[in-house]
């Protein structure tokens, strides 16, 4: 969808790359000092893990994402992902990806966001005699809200590019913990 043009994703994977180890280079300039550490006192680490085992099932995810604080109102940030789940003799997927993050306060306990996510995804079905192997990008924009307290927002989020067929996420709707350090 938004990506699909981009034959090498591996492109833009490196630009986001550089950009982040840009972010963290030393300067000699005591002013770009002084800036520098304003700038990283409004950015906020966060994201999630997960690992689900047992019974042949295998689920595994990362999704590490840094916020920056604009103002008490409005943050901007980036996540990426991955993730691997895996069914014994049945099926596998591994799928990863990035997304842009906006979240927006108008009052300290609430909290709306949206996340364009782009995922590539990699789903191999094993058959007899040959495995099926179904290989997409998956666009998602999530719109939430939750209740906020300190670092740590609970609530709710709907894909509205949401596609059954796809098999990327179970339905449209989804709650979530939100924690950012």
């Amino acid at each position: 969808m938004i990506f699909k043009s981009f034959k090498n994703t591996s492109k833009i994977y490196l630009v986001l790359g550089f950009f982040a180890i840009s972010l963290s280079g030393f300067c000699q300039d005591s002013t770009s000092v002084k800036k520098k550490s304003e700038f990283w006192k409004k950015v906020q680490i966060g994201g999630g893990l997960g690992l689900n085992v047992g019974g042949g099932f295998t689920d595994i995810t990362v999704a590490p994402s840094a916020i920056y604080n604009v103002n008490d109102y409005v943050s901007l940030g980036i996540g990426i992902q991955g993730s691997y789940a895996s069914v014994k003799n049945d099926y596998n997927s591994f799928i990863y990806g990035g997304s842009l993050i906006g979240l927006f306060n108008p009052i300290e306990q609430i909290q709306f966001s949206i996340e364009l996510e782009q995922l590539r995804v990699n789903n191999t079905y094993e058959t007899i005699p040959n495995s099926i192997k179904n290989s997409f990008w998956n666009t998602g924009l999530f719109i939430g809200a939750g209740y906020r307290t300190n670092n740590v927002t609970i609530g709710a989020r709907y894909n509205v590019l949401y596609n059954e067929k796809d098999n990327v996420y179970a339905n449209a709707f989804m709650p979530f913990i939100r924690v950012y350090f």
